[in-house]
């Protein structure tokens, strides 16, 4: 999928799919085991909801060099 026409998920949708608090979701973030979001405009981020597919389709074992295998 281009990343032009991606649907990026707010932080809202993130957290109600993960399960996730905002600081387990921040935590995981830096530590590698979560996409990072995008900035979308200047007062507003997201995440690629590709990205957060890859994730859920293993979230124990997710790290970010999965996207880039995954994505090319």
């Amino acid at each position: 999928m281009s990343h032009d026409t991606e649907r990026y998920l707010r932080l809202t949708e993130v957290l109600k799919i993960t399960g996730f608090s905002r600081a387990t979701l921040y935590r995981k973030i830096k530590a590698g085991t979560f996409p990072q979001q995008y900035r979308i405009a200047e007062r507003c981020c997201g995440w690629r909801a590709s990205e957060v597919a890859i994730w859920a389709h293993s979230p124990l074992t997710f790290t970010v060099a999965d996207l880039e295998r995954v994505l090319g």
